[in-house]
């Protein structure tokens, strides 16, 4: 039997047609009975949309981690695994609450909750700018409805661990609000109206399909080196106004103080992850924690006018890198390319961790009780780089 698919409701901003085929609703499938056809509709689905969603699914966190792990059967462990970093810096930048038992599916959300899933008792918070970014929308604008994005990343240790190719999220207990706006306070005047605690999507191939040629030809020259023990070297740091990238201010933990790390577990991925379903190309970087570019020369007989770092580069300096990255990543955040969920109770949502970036919106207040399932697992390899053919096209 073949599943339905149903376009998902995009803003009244969205560009429809970049957008076009950006999310899916799936009907027509017993998640507990799923036949191997149903399964490979489901996947082409997935790397095609990027967001998929089943509605009003009931599901207990290890049949979530089954689910999950079958888009990559031979993947072992929780995404970010036993980061001795996490401990650490848990109450800021990543809450960690495994569920006994299925340790890869992690209890996250807003308020006190208790006996759920046999955790006797979290506190959870709904994170919010508030707590990470060098400016804060004002009092008087956050009562008016004002919000901004927490900050926009992808799911992944970038240590010693490949990133996980899917993550999914079950919406257990959704509170209701009234709407919010994302603003981004960057000079452009943007700004997305969401619903509260929407979750925002934002494809990696738009982001490259946005790029002038010289800079898709750096996209696929360029690798990205990362921190080690990510949440702990930006532990001390913040966010620009849109999340999309840390301020400059020299916060960053020396890497000599973090926990113990080795050279050679260090990740170094390419900017480009190849859709493994579509071929397509997608800009995937963590703009965070992106330490170090390398710039790859570009081929023989290659055009050199107007291109940059012609005969490639090693960029250590911190400042440089980000403001490279945010030059390619923040158009591709702009409010038309982004997919804000608005949540329902029992929505569970599966999304390509190698094909986009995802941030949190929004602020809860206290009695807003917010209980989700986060799962995904670390992969069983690495992305796939851009082909021999694909540097050629766009060198």
């Amino acid at each position: 039997m073949s599943i339905q698919l149903t376009p998902l409701p995009l803003s009244a901003k969205a560009d429809r047609v970049k957008m076009a085929e950006f999310g899916r609703e799936i009907k027509g499938v017993d998640l507990k009975n799923v036949t191997p056809s149903q399964f490979a509709q489901i996947r082409e689905a997935l790397y095609k949309h990027e967001v998929i969603l089943f509605r009003d699914i009931k599901i207990s966190p290890a049949e979530q981690a089954a689910f999950t792990k079958a888009f990559d059967p031979t993947s072992n462990g929780y995404g970010h695994a036993f980061d001795p970093s996490v401990s650490e810096i848990s109450t800021r930048l990543l809450q960690m609450h495994g569920i006994p038992g299925v340790p890869e599916v992690q209890l996250i959300g807003h308020g006190t909750v208790f006996n759920h899933e046999g955790v006797a008792r979290a506190d959870l918070n709904h994170p919010t700018h508030k707590e990470f970014h060098k400016t804060v929308v004002s009092p008087e604008d956050e009562a008016k409805g004002y919000t901004r994005y927490y900050r926009w990343h992808i799911d992944a240790a970038f240590y010693d661990l490949s990133p996980p190719r899917v993550t999914s999220l079950y919406g257990a207990v959704v509170p209701k609000g009234i709407p919010q706006i994302v603003r981004y306070d960057d000079g452009s005047g943007d700004e997305l109206p969401v619903t509260l605690g929407a979750t925002a999507f934002a494809s990696g191939n738009n982001t490259f399909e946005l790029l002038p040629a010289e800079y898709k030809s750096l996209a696929v020259r360029m690798k990205i080196k990362y921190a080690p023990h990510l949440y702990a070297w930006v532990n001390n740091t913040h966010a620009v106004s849109s999340g999309i990238a840390i301020e400059n201010e020299g916060l960053e933990v020396p890497l000599g103080d973090l926990p113990p790390w080795t050279e050679e577990k260090r990740k170094v991925l390419s900017a480009l992850w190849k859709n493994e379903v579509t071929g397509k190309l997608h800009f995937q970087v963590h703009p965070s924690i992106a330490h170090e570019l390398l710039i790859d020369p570009l081929p023989a007989g290659a055009n050199r006018t107007g291109a940059l770092y012609p005969d490639g580069a090693h960029i250590t300096d911190l400042k440089t890198v980000r403001e490279i990255l945010f030059t390619i990543q923040r158009p591709g955040i702009a409010s038309n390319l982004v997919y804000a969920h608005d949540w329902q109770k029992n929505d569970l949502i599966l999304f390509h961790n190698r094909g986009l970036m995802h941030s949190v919106t929004g602020a809860l207040k206290d009695d807003d009780i917010r209980v989700f399932h986060q799962c995904n697992l670390h992969g069983s390899d690495d992305p796939a780089p851009p082909s021999v053919e694909d540097i050629k096209k766009y060198a």
